[in-house]
């Protein structure tokens, strides 16, 4: 199952590595009612780099468009859940599409999320198994 709607419910969000962190603070505290936003992880793939670097980095696996966030813990039918976090009119690209569709026919849930708080509600729906 694949949630990618055009226009987030909430107001207008900073930018991804704001809502990102905000996220991961939220993450953090809820670990007292969800232990297994332990295993929250983001998956640094994004970002400017260096030729030099960017060039290293291809040779040890970074891929264009693997989602920002992964959570593998096994839910309901699911493997894991993995998110693409996305700010104020941002859209996902064609290659986060592609590995949100592959990793959803590999048994994963996979969305894009725009802001923290919808990232968080898909969080918690995924982790009561309320999706």
């Amino acid at each position: 199952m694949i949630t990618m709607p055009r226009k987030s419910k909430y107001p207008k969000t900073q930018t991804e590595g704001i809502e990102q962190s905000t996220l991961m603070e939220w993450a953090e505290l809820s670990k007292g009612k969800f232990p297994e936003l332990r295993l929250l992880f983001h998956i640094p793939n994004g970002g400017s780099r260096h030729l030099i670097e960017a060039a290293n980095l291809k040779k040890q696996g970074v891929k264009a468009g693997v989602p920002d966030l992964c959570l593998p813990v096994p839910k309901g039918e699911y493997h894991g859940l993995y998110i693409e976090m996305k700010a104020k009119t941002n859209t996902p690209t064609k290659e986060q599409k592609e590995w949100i569709k592959e990793l959803t026919q590999q048994g994963y849930f996979a969305t894009v999320c725009w802001g923290w708080m919808q990232a968080a509600k898909v969080i918690t729906d995924y982790l009561t198994s309320r999706l």
